[in-house]
């Protein structure tokens, strides 16, 4: 079983549950298939899983690292953004409504997409490689936002909050009365999902 498998924590894991979304990092294994490292490059893409019927070996020596998501929340969650071969229609929404949800940024339709992962990049991981969260009150979040409650993943939809776990979404809980909760979804991209796009989820 390869660890290939990406929680919104963005942690790679392993898992014998399938995923409805591919993305990479760059090349983050060895030859023995094993992860050497959390990322080679800044630009996290979300991907699908077929393509002009191209085939290739999971996790070839010297070729970027197939990574797999449950679904869209999840990979924005985890730090990623839609792939601009693959998913193209979705890739410009993206930075379109990136671009609208976030004008203290300065950026225009000119902004190249490296600007934007670079944002992202500072958003999603430390120095120290860890998770980058911040807080906000639930009831403030727009629908696919993941947040943090005792350690462990809730995709909020709806008014509800579901526990994220590799095989799916199980129980649902009302959202807090009160209080802040850790975010995991990248500000910006919070503020992406306010301004329109609606991520696909699971549930």
């Amino acid at each position: 079983m390869l660890q290939n498998r990406v929680n919104p924590f963005g942690n790679i894991i392993r898992t014998e549950a399938r995923g409805l979304f591919m993305g990479n990092r760059g090349v983050i294994h060895n030859h023995d298939q094993e992860i050497i490292r959390p990322y080679k490059i800044k630009t996290w893409i979300t991907c699908v899983l077929a393509f002009k019927n191209r085939r290739r070996p999971v996790m070839a020596p010297d070729r970027y690292t197939e990574l797999f998501f449950m679904d869209e929340a999840t990979s924005f969650a985890a730090g990623h953004r839609p792939c601009f071969e693959c998913r193209k229609a979705e890739a410009h929404q993206f930075k379109s409504l990136w671009l609208k949800g976030n004008p203290d940024k300065k950026f225009n339709e000119k902004t190249l997409i490296k600007e934007i992962d670079n944002i992202l990049h500072a958003e999603r991981i430390d120095k120290h490689h860890l998770k980058v969260t911040f807080e906000e009150s639930p009831d403030a979040l727009p629908d696919g936002t993941f947040v943090s409650i005792g350690e462990e993943p809730y995709l909020l939809n709806k008014g509800l909050l579901y526990l994220w776990s590799p095989g799916g979404y199980s129980k649902s809980i009302p959202l807090p009365g009160r209080g802040k909760l850790p975010v995991l979804t990248p500000a910006s991209v919070v503020n992406t999902f306010r301004a329109g796009y609606i991520p696909q989820m699971a549930v």
